[in-house]
């Protein structure tokens, strides 16, 4: 098994495309063409991760944060960013991140966390935007069914729950092959009329080379005719934050009690309590002070987040508590969120959570 494998199955729950424009997901350090004796998985890289992953003799570490994010201008023994590439290069390990793509993802990081806290009927908080195309094709009649299977098999023509989504209408396409092609139908040199079928049907951008493929290989044209258009549609199927209900509303310090203990964390920070029930909850694992005003304009009780601002604390205006909970608590569940895309696709593999804790925040009660 090759890196590329394991690399292929992690975007396909959390395509590259989802990553925003400033992160820096995929693979840093390595071949993809290796093959894989271990992996070590970790929420990020430290000395320590890495010293396991070598004693281990486990060539691929996974990490949800980028070892390499900021620019980097010198690689040497002065700092550990330097030393941990330095080391992972002389070892011939492997490092792979999967950062926003899997924040982003349905079900990604705030979904786990979604999930430890109870959340029923959740959705997108901040669906991305361009993450939908639309294909129109145009097929002789008789060959309709053909293409439309084979564009739906790759994941064409699904909408929200309902798949094989398409519609088609009928009319006349006209051409003339010249002397250099092997038409389909129709002779060279000569005006021809094809009753045809336009078909329209949607997809999410990253399989774009999976649809195009598909159809052309099943397409009788020796060209056939395609137009994509990338549509502004918010599909809701990727994006920022998760919002959802909790099956019984709490009392808000009976909410905050419960966070702390699924969290494990001595401390929360947050806003005012308002005095009403806990019903309908905002989150965003990591940094998401930009989705507060989202969380406020979708009526939410509470927002939890991490790295909140002082100034922040004001934006909800008693409208709504604010919770930061830390950046690797509401991140924590990821680490098992990636071993279970792994097992879930790979029998009899070495693949585990590394045992050293890598939050950089301590607290003293």
């Amino acid at each position: 098994m090759a890196i590329k494998d394991i690399i292929h199955v992690i975007e396909k729950s959390a395509p590259h495309s989802y990553a925003e424009e400033w992160d820096n997901t995929g693979l840093l350090i390595g071949d993809e063409d290796d093959a894989v004796n271990g992996v070590l998985i970790a929420l990020e890289l430290t000395e320590a991760v890495l010293q396991e992953a070598i004693s281990e003799n486990r060539n691929l570490i996974i990490t949800h944060h980028p070892l390499i994010f900021s620019e980097i201008k010198k690689i040497n023994h002065q700092n550990s960013i330097g030393r941990m590439i330095r080391q992972a290069i002389a070892k011939n390990i492997a490092i792979y991140a999967a950062h926003t793509n899997l924040d982003n993802a349905p079900k990604g990081v705030n979904q786990m966390l979604a999930k430890q806290i109870g959340l029923q009927d959740t959705t997108i908080l901040s669906p991305q935007q361009h993450q939908l195309l639309k294909l129109v094709t145009f097929v002789p009649v008789r060959d309709t069914q053909k293409v439309c299977e084979a564009i739906f098999a790759v994941g064409a023509g699904c909408i929200g729950n309902y798949d094989f989504c398409s519609f088609s209408v009928e009319g006349e396409g006209t051409f003339r092959a010249n002397e250099h092609t092997y038409p389909f139908v129709g002779e060279i040199e000569k005006l021809h009329v094809e009753k045809e079928r336009r078909i329209e049907t949607v997809f999410p951008a990253y399989l774009r080379r999976q649809v195009i493929a598909a159809l052309l290989k099943v397409h009788p044209y020796e060209e056939p005719a395609y137009d994509l258009y990338q549509l502004e549609n918010m599909a809701g199927m990727a994006g920022s934050g998760i919002i959802g209900t909790l099956s019984n509303p709490m009392d808000e310090k009976d909410f905050l009690l419960k966070l702390k203990q699924i969290l494990n964390i001595p401390v929360l920070r947050h806003s005012g309590f308002l005095g009403r029930k806990i019903s309908k909850i905002a989150l965003c694992g990591g940094s998401g002070s930009f989705l507060i005003r989202s969380a406020l304009e979708q009526k939410a009780d509470v927002f939890i987040t991490a790295d909140i601002k002082y100034h922040d604390f004001f934006i909800p205006d008693k409208q709504m508590i604010l919770i930061d909970a830390g950046h690797y608590e509401t991140e924590q569940f990821t680490t098992s969120l990636l071993l279970d895309i792994l097992n879930q696709n790979f029998s009899n593999f070495a693949a585990r959570i590394s045992d050293n804790n890598t939050n950089a925040v301590n607290y003293l009660i």
